[in-house]
């Protein structure tokens, strides 16, 4: 239950100390809450730079299975804190050159992150929120959640979240909630993709905790294996390079020591060694 931490899911591993996240590990799973909840979790310099070096920290670490993405108190993300805008104002074209280039590489470090991401999404997520939303690989909202892309309003465009949230719900939509900044809610953000499910407030932590226990059944090097492949082949022809790079993938998989694990476990009836001891199935039947 990522917003409802106990002091046994706090102390089950140390992490690094950071003045806008709260992060906890439990069963293999890292809780990144953004932590600036009297401004609504909006950015600025130092959210995005703790966000990239926590994120950076837990791809490497092999203890880690799975990310979940949240925020504290009402809102998930409301976008760029007013402080941060204040201080753009006055920025050069240089300035913001690098100002946005730390925003863009934050969100391809959270897009490009090797283990499986959720976003729980508990309350409102706007402008830049949106992207985090749409950086991960699963998101689950509560009926509650409310979403847009406010940026045209201020006379700005939402550029760096732009590729992510294009990806996710396709330019049709794009078009018309970039272009308009309208609000719209969790219902709506299901029927366009931006995400995968939506669930009562009260039941949202359970549908959460109900997918990680879905992820964590997989093998992890698949895992990250089947998140390059669809980086590779997304929006590509199937033409001979794709069929030849694809073959090598899946041969590679057949050969690896966690793929053999994998079909030996199938075959004999057993759950692979990489699932928790506590979803492990010892009666399971393979099929076909």
């Amino acid at each position: 239950m990522p917003r409802k931490k106990s002091p046994a899911i706090a102390t089950e591993s140390a992490s690094p100390a950071y003045g806008t996240l709260t992060v906890a590990r439990r069963h293999g799973v890292a809780l990144v809450g953004l932590n600036r909840p009297d401004v609504h979790n909006a950015f600025d310099e130092t959210l995005i730079a703790e966000i990239t070096a926590c994120l950076t920290a837990l791809d490497t670490d092999p203890t880690v299975r799975a990310v979940v993405l949240y925020g504290e108190g009402k809102s998930f993300c409301a976008g760029a804190d007013l402080g941060w805008m204040r201080r753009m104002a006055n920025y050069s074209y240089d300035e913001n050159i690098a100002d946005a280039g730390a925003l863009a590489r934050m969100l391809h470090t959270l897009h490009r992150l090797s283990k499986p991401t959720v976003a729980c999404v508990q309350g409102a997520a706007y402008g830049g929120g949106v992207g985090l939303i749409a950086c991960c690989d699963i998101a689950i909202a509560s009926t509650a959640a409310t979403f847009a892309f406010s940026e045209a309003k201020l006379g700005l465009i939402p550029a760096t979240i732009g590729p992510y949230v294009v990806q996710a719900i396709g330019a049709r939509y794009a078009h018309r909630y970039f272009l308009t900044g309208e609000r719209f809610d969790a219902a709506e953000a299901y029927r366009i993709g931006l995400v995968h499910d939506i669930a009562p407030p009260d039941e949202l932590d359970a549908k959460v905790n109900e997918m990680l226990g879905t992820l964590l059944v997989a093998g992890p090097n698949a895992q990250a294996a089947a998140k390059a492949l669809i980086r590779s082949v997304a929006n590509r022809p199937i033409d001979e390079k794709v069929m030849a790079d694809t073959a090598e993938r899946i041969a590679f998989a057949r050969a690896s020591d966690e793929g053999k694990e994998g079909v030996s476990a199938f075959l004999g009836r057993r759950s692979p060694a990489w699932v928790p001891a506590s979803l492990r199935d010892t009666g399971r039947k393979p099929k076909g």
